[in-house]
Parts: structure tokens; sequence; C-alpha cells
């Protein structure tokens, strides 16, 4: 296994310290605070080990982001068991620093069972994993304009291949519109657990998926009158899947204002399959007065 999807792992992997309590870390890149994803899929990993009965899956997580994280101390995760049912089981989260918290988060798990099924079909037109764009490629195409304090965080070996249907110069933004198409995959063979794969894709649904609500307004995250932060996020499995194989992440928002962006997305396999679905709400303040 490539290093950098191992030392993912390992962040998600976190270590118990009583009964209900688990500590988690950041990893040391120089970061001012936590990503948000990492938070939530610790958050689901912590809920997913309180729940002995492993045919039960995570089937949706709701989470609000309460303060920023400081990736120089541990966080603690403290999972509240609400209610182990017959066919349901309900987790409740909270990630505390410092003694406050940071993150909460309630989680439902299900029996997987077979039910009545339909889905909206991935669009048409959608261009394959290696006819879109690479980071390494939009690296070498956008490298004199990323600043140098953020060059050494861009040329680190990712554990999470991206591959971008519409990309954008995040340095230098022109306007566009307020949808994207990336495809994303671990950099290497995943364990086969059902539960770790969901735990990744929690990781990595927001990665993205708050850019897109200011993609229209022609602003990039690093300038330094724009602050933009996670408020909330969402999440449901619809259907097992594999995050070592290509997932279409297909984003749109579709409203922006009052100081904050609202977003969607939807997790399509290679075959059309759809597998989850997010959604987001994020800060996205503008401090300088716009004409």
């Amino acid at each position: 296994m490539k290093q950098e999807l191992k030392d993912l792992l390992d962040l998600l992997d976190l270590e118990q310290i009583e009964v209900n309590m688990f500590r988690g870390v950041s990893p040391a890149e120089g970061w001012q605070r936590v990503y948000g994803g990492q938070v939530i899929g610790q958050a689901l990993v912590a809920a997913s080990r309180t729940v002995e009965d492993e045919s039960r899956i995570a089937h949706s997580l709701h989470g609000y982001f309460l303060r920023p994280g400081d990736t120089t101390i541990p966080i603690l995760y403290s999972v509240d068991r609400i209610r182990d049912g017959r066919s349901f089981t309900t987790r409740r989260v909270i990630a505390v620093q410092r003694g406050e918290p940071i993150f909460s988060m309630s989680v439902s798990f299900q029996v997987i069972e077979d039910g009545l099924h339909h889905q909206i079909d991935m669009p048409d037109h959608i261009k394959s994993p290696e006819e879109c764009a690479s980071q390494d490629e939009l690296r070498e195409a956008y490298i004199d304009k990323i600043p140098v304090e953020y060059r050494e965080s861009f040329e680190r070996p990712r554990p999470i291949e991206m591959r971008y249907m519409e990309p954008i110069n995040d340095f230098e933004p022109d306007p566009m519109p307020p949808f994207q198409h990336v495809w994303i995959k671990a950099s290497d063979v995943m364990p086969d657990d059902v539960r770790l794969h969901q735990c990744f894709l929690a990781y990595a649904s927001d990665m993205t998926l708050l850019d897109t609500c200011y993609r229209p307004h022609g602003i990039g995250w690093t300038d330094q009158d724009f602050q933009v932060a996670s408020l909330d996020h969402s999440m449901w499995f619809h259907q097992p899947f594999k995050t070592d194989e290509w997932l279409l992440y297909q984003q749109d928002s579709p409203f922006s204002g009052g100081a904050r962006g609202f977003n969607r997305g939807s997790f399509y396999t290679q075959e059309g399959k759809l597998v989850a679905s997010a959604t987001q709400e994020g800060l996205i303040r503008l401090h300088r007065k716009t004409t």
C-alpha cells in the first residue's frame, strides 16, 4: 500500500481510551485548522466502533461544525449510544478539544435489507476519469500562480486521486457555473471493509463540495478578504461501494446568500450506480465591499 494512503488510514484508526471514548490526531501538514472531512471521517469511525453488530452499516449522518479544530492537539470523540433497535442503531458523537465541543454528529445504522428501488441516473455526456484533468496536470498548468507558501502542500503525494471535468484555477479563478464533476478514488487498494469505505468517503466528501458555491463569483479560498468554512455536513449511504474504484462526485450549488452557500453532491460508480449523497452549507463571507 502506498505510504500516503496508509497514513490516511492510520489517521482514521482512532485510539480507544475508555468505553465510548476515542482519541484522534491530525497530520502535521502546516494547516492552521483541522480539515473538516477529517473530523467527519473520524467521528464516523468512533460511532462505528460502538456498533458491535457488523451487519449494521451507516445509512445517514448529520454533523455541525461548532469551532475551528486545532491541528496541534488531539481530538477526543465521545459517543452516546442513543438507541439499539431491531433494525436501526443511533449514535451521537461529540468531538472535543480543550474542554469545548468543536463538532457534533448524529449517525444512524441499519441492517442491510432489500426494498423498493429507484434512482436518478448519472448525467449524460460525462467524461471518463482518463479524459479529465489530473491534479498533477493542474499543478503543472498553474504552478506559476500557486503562492510559495502553498506549493509544498500541492506537491505532496495524495492518498486520494482526483480528476476534474471542469477544472478551475483556485489562485486566479474566473467565474464559472455553480456545478462540478470530479472523479475520485483511493490511490491504492483498500481493505475489504464496508464501514472503512464509508469513513473514507466521508473524509473525501468535504474536499470539493463547499468550493461549488463560490465558483460563480470568481473568488478563491486563498483570497485574504474571503472567509470560508464548513457549517454543517450530511451524508446518506444508499448502497455498498468501493473507494478504490472510481466514483463520480457530481456537485451543484442551488443557492448562496446571507454569507452562506448551499451545496449538494451525488456519488456514482462508473457503471452509473448511485451509492451516496451529500449536502453541505458553508460560510462564504467577503470582507471587502463589493460593487
